[in-house]
């Protein structure tokens, strides 16, 4: 039988120690809700699991000096419920009440959410739009930023080193009058794996969109940024014209698969219905 090494550091250096003394043969584990059903599944089997549980000190939420905070171990339903993350990013706040059951929320962190980089991940989108980043500690005792829309490397891959931990997503505070919209779809109304998911932030000044922030899920190897439909919104008084070239533009810009969910056909043309959606409510 295979030998499986359980860790549970008291502290994030004894969380790097561990993925150094197992050089790419360990997986980090914070709720599990990924993780347990691959590993049942055999899509992954690690020589060791270093169980971050007890790192309390990385779940927190908090507002700072225009920069909002999120330990990596804040789970669904604390950015849920979060005042902060209501008032600084109501996108989030209902992703994060959109994703799974009650358990799962209780369970699954945002940190976990990121790593795991499924195209389908259900905080990215939104946090691509509030242009997010990630704080990561490695082995080196250091620290580095990376912006969310670099993070991605293909369906499951990061950037992430062998010996590095999420510890933090940042973002700053919304300028204001920004609005948003979030729109998930899924193969039932909850507790489903998203067929297309969207963000929209837009500034405003009056009624020129002074800069646009779009992402989309579930229709690329990763979540993704769609900097062209971006580009015809921004500097423009919006209308129905635009709207039909953003969902023109964005067709170019996914990449969907087909899969037990749904076709890539599909996925491209609900895409294009649900932007035009999700921007008229931005604006509504």
């Amino acid at each position: 039988m295979r030998e499986l090494s359980y860790v549970a550091p008291r502290d994030l250096n004894e969380a790097i120690e561990a993925l150094l003394k197992f050089k790419g043969r360990a997986k980090v584990v914070a709720g599990g809700t990924n993780f347990i059903p691959d590993m049942r599944s055999g899509a992954v089997a690690p020589g060791a699991i270093i169980d971050l549980s007890k790192l309390r000190d990385l779940s927190y939420i908090k507002e700072k000096n225009g920069i909002v905070s999120i330990g990596a171990l804040a789970t669904m339903s604390e950015i849920a419920t979060s005042e902060v993350i209501r008032n600084q990013s109501p996108i989030l706040s209902l992703a994060a009440r959109r994703l799974g059951n009650p358990l799962t929320r209780n369970r699954a962190t945002v940190g976990g959410n990121l790593a795991h980089a499924s195209p389908a991940a259900d905080t990215a989108p939104p946090l691509l739009a509030m242009e997010a980043s990630v704080r990561i500690r490695g082995g080196s005792g250091g620290s580095r930023e990376i912006p969310l829309d670099q993070f991605f490397r293909g369906p499951n891959q990061t950037v992430l080193e062998e010996d590095e931990i999420i510890t933090e997503i940042t973002f700053a505070k919304k300028e204001d009058p920004t609005r948003s919209s979030h729109f998930k779809l899924g193969l039932r109304n909850a507790m489903a794996i998203s067929v297309v998911t969207i963000a929209v932030m837009l500034e405003m000044d009056g009624k020129v969109c002074r800069k646009a922030r779009v992402a989309l899920g579930a229709v690329a190897p990763n979540p993704i940024r769609a900097y062209r439909v971006e580009g015809l919104l921004a500097g423009k008084e919006i209308d129905s014209g635009t709207i039909d070239a953003c969902a023109a533009a964005v067709r170019d810009e996914i990449s969907p698969i087909s899969d037990i969910r749904a076709s890539a056909e599909y996925r491209k043309t609900v895409t294009l219905v649900l932007l035009q959606r999700a921007i008229r409510e931005a604006l509504a």
